[in-house]
């Protein structure tokens, strides 16, 4: 989370916390294991109250900022949502919002989006596909023209809360290249199909699309030109990912700092042993780079032209460190660290949720790699004209 926050910032993080520990303890989190949903609709609904759906949205739309750096006042729920391993749509309902309050109609911003605002709804954001297209932007679910509408074909895995969710904005291919459609998930020919998952509260859902009809209202954006938005919605789910993640990893050091230095071995606290300190040394260095580097990706959103750079950096770095300073901290606990009443794996599995969807930490190296060379590429190629 941010090193300075502001008063109202502060006032935000301290409401979102107790908060969370009045209504997303781990015995809460532990009761939700098989929820269909879940997260409990009530909850959901006083937390939107809170804010926590309508930061990435404008005030012409029903939505509103604390700063002037909506995303950044958003990571300050996710972050918060990390350190309590908390249930809800945080992820997928913001992105949609986004997306809405960016590119949707006017009919969507009215008919949809104040649900999604209020808790009352909840949408979620259906991009990643099976094998051979499950690479990072790997998108081959087509929307062909059909009378005045559009038929979709496909299938579309990962969909976080797909099966409690209202609506579902989907990325297609078209014939004039990228697009996007709002679609109410009772229309005839999706189907949705439970996923299993290892988080406790963290539902996904396979949705196959057969000849679904939908309208040209459904359209997000233009069709074609889809690309930015897609862009957008991506750098949005992998920031607020990292500072997720960032917050798992803080509590589970917390936990840990906490143990070690009341687990007597031999005579002396299991923490006063050299080759502990080191270990952990190297576990700080991974959380505080972290903490930076989510930070910055951040900021990078709101007003850097390498934001998508920034982006990849933060879920490539976090991706791999977050899961192994979560092992780590199993480790330390021994017998106990890989045991269901343990609180720990509630931290750990949310960490490796966050670190395999929406672009694994290969992807998301071998797209930094593709930025890097395309600058490169740029310069030399500034230098040769000049």
């Amino acid at each position: 989370m941010q090193p300075q926050l502001t008063n109202d910032q502060e006032l935000f993080a301290d409401t979102t916390r107790r908060f969370l520990q009045e209504h997303a303890d781990v015995e809460a989190v532990r009761g939700l294991r098989r929820d269909e949903r879940g997260y409990d609709v009530g909850y959901w609904r006083r937390g939107a109250e809170l804010g926590w759906t309508s930061l990435a949205v404008g005030e012409e739309h029903g939505g509103g900022s604390i700063s002037d750096n909506p995303l950044a006042d958003l990571t300050i729920v996710a972050y918060e949502f990390g350190r309590h391993a908390a249930p809800g749509p945080l992820i997928a309902t913001n992105v949609v919002a986004a997306a809405l309050g960016r590119s949707g109609t006017a009919a969507q911003r009215e008919s949809v989006l104040p649900s999604l605002l209020s808790g009352e709804g909840v949408a979620s954001w259906a991009i990643a596909e099976p094998r051979p297209h499950d690479r990072l932007g790997g998108i081959a679910m087509e929307a062909t023209p059909d009378g005045t509408g559009w038929s979709l074909t496909g299938t579309k895995l990962q969909v976080e809360a797909g099966g409690s969710a209202d609506h579902i904005l989907v990325t297609t291919t078209s014939p004039t290249g990228p697009a996007q459609f709002l679609v109410a998930t009772d229309t005839p020919g999706l189907t949705l199909t439970a996923m299993q998952s290892i988080d406790l509260t963290r539902r996904f859902a396979e949705v196959v699309f057969d000849n679904v009809a939908v309208p040209a209202s459904a359209v997000v954006g233009e069709v074609g030109h889809a690309a930015a938005d897609v862009a957008q919605q991506l750098r949005i789910a992998n920031v607020l990912q990292c500072a997720e993640m960032v917050g798992a990893m803080d509590a589970a050091m917390d936990i840990t700092l906490e143990w070690v230095m009341d687990r007597y071995s031999f005579g002396r606290p299991l923490g006063g042993y050299q080759a502990i300190k080191h270990r952990l040394a190297d576990m700080k260095t991974w959380l505080e780079a972290s903490h930076g580097i989510a930070d910055g990706a951040a900021h990078a959103v709101h007003n850097d032209e390498r934001a998508d750079e920034m982006c990849s950096a933060a879920k490539a770095y976090i991706g791999a460190q977050g899961p192994e300073l979560c092992q780590e901290c199993v480790q330390f606990h021994g017998g106990i660290g890989v045991t269901y009443e343990h609180d720990m794996h509630l931290f750990l599995r949310r960490v490796i949720v966050n670190a395999t969807t929406h672009g694994t930490v290969t992807d998301h190296r071998l797209r930094l790699t593709d930025i890097l060379e395309t600058q490169s590429v740029g310069r030399r190629a500034g230098g040769e004209a000049a």
